[in-house]
């Protein structure tokens, strides 16, 4: 159990940052106030619904903000008189006035071995890519996105069977076996800050909408990587006769014998979708508007009276 009583405010958003924020409360840290993004909007009748932060933080009975503008509303911020600040995955420049407050400053865990990856989908970017290898990066923050100083970094590979979500859950151990690493370090004064190289950065900018689409004129590996990187947040979908189906379980094969672009049925218990140099066997898809459904289930059903349509 931890007995260090700095006063910590944690800002974060998604699942990965709510089970950060657990493991540190967890450990005894004093965190006196959590930062998240406002509640959104979700389905046809528009409920608010809190992120996975807010609703981890209200559990464990930490006071939760929710500014919807933090470069303008941090005063609320301040008054916890933070002597550090933590940020995950949190979605919104930080300000300079709350950068330069802490004693020990305001620190990020972010999904990458940074110069690489800056941005808000590291993630997602490093399985689109076919990246063999990610990690955690933990920097001081500055006014600019993800190019503060290094302070710890840690490599994991990436599986070929890994998918977005998978990499999402073995990232943010990682990220939590760090900082209780790095923490007592920190506190101590014991730390090595190195400066990125910027001739090295790749960035990683949010996932445009388009990116969803998945096209099959490619590199039978490519595609895979592709609905991977997707999966299952926001997801990945093709369309055949002007229909969207979400590919939810999925692997590949390469072949020779092949028809690009061209849904081919289905084989044993998947259903085979033809690229360039191979094939995905996809095992669960989502047609528009239905339940999740199983390759055998979707064939027998409206699947045989799509076989030879082109992919689009």
């Amino acid at each position: 159990m931890n007995t260090n009583k700095q006063r910590i405010v944690f800002m974060g958003t998604p699942q990965f940052a709510a089970d950060i924020l657990a493991g540190l409360f967890a450990d005894g840290y004093n965190i006196v106030a959590v930062v998240s993004q406002p509640d959104k909007e979700f389905g046809r009748k528009k409920v608010l619904k809190p992120s996975q932060v807010k609703m981890k933080a209200l559990e464990l009975g930490i006071p939760v903000l929710t500014p919807r503008k933090v470069r303008y509303e941090y005063e609320e911020i301040l008054a916890y008189e933070p002597d550090l600040i933590i940020t995950s995955a949190y979605g919104q420049i930080i300000p300079k006035e709350l950068l330069e407050y802490p004693k020990y400053k305001c620190i990020n865990t972010h999904g990458s071995l940074l110069p690489l990856y800056r941005g808000g989908a590291p993630i997602q970017r490093a399985i689109i890519n076919g990246d063999k290898q990610t990690g955690i990066t933990i920097m001081y923050m500055n006014e600019k996105m993800d190019e503060g100083d290094v302070l710890y970094q840690k490599a994991i590979d990436i599986d070929i069977h890994d998918t977005a979500s998978d990499m999402f859950n073995k990232l943010s151990v990682l990220a939590l076996s760090m900082l209780r690493e790095f923490l007592p370090e920190l506190f101590a004064g014991k730390v090595n800050p190195v400066k990125q190289d910027n001739d090295k950065a790749s960035y990683a900018y949010n996932l445009e909408k388009e990116l969803e689409h998945i096209a099959f004129n490619d590199d039978v590996l490519n595609v895979y990587n592709h609905i991977r990187g997707l999966l299952d947040n926001p997801g990945a979908y093709v369309m055949i006769k002007d229909r969207k189906y979400k590919l939810e379980k999925v692997f590949f094969e390469y072949a020779d014998d092949v028809d690009a672009s061209v849904f081919k049925g289905l084989e044993k218990d998947y259903l085979r979708l033809d690229a360039l140099n191979g094939f995905i066997m996809v095992y669960m898809i989502k047609p528009e508007g239905k339940n999740s459904m199983d390759a055998k289930s979707f064939y027998n059903g409206a699947g045989r009276n799509l076989v030879g349509e082109k992919l689009g």
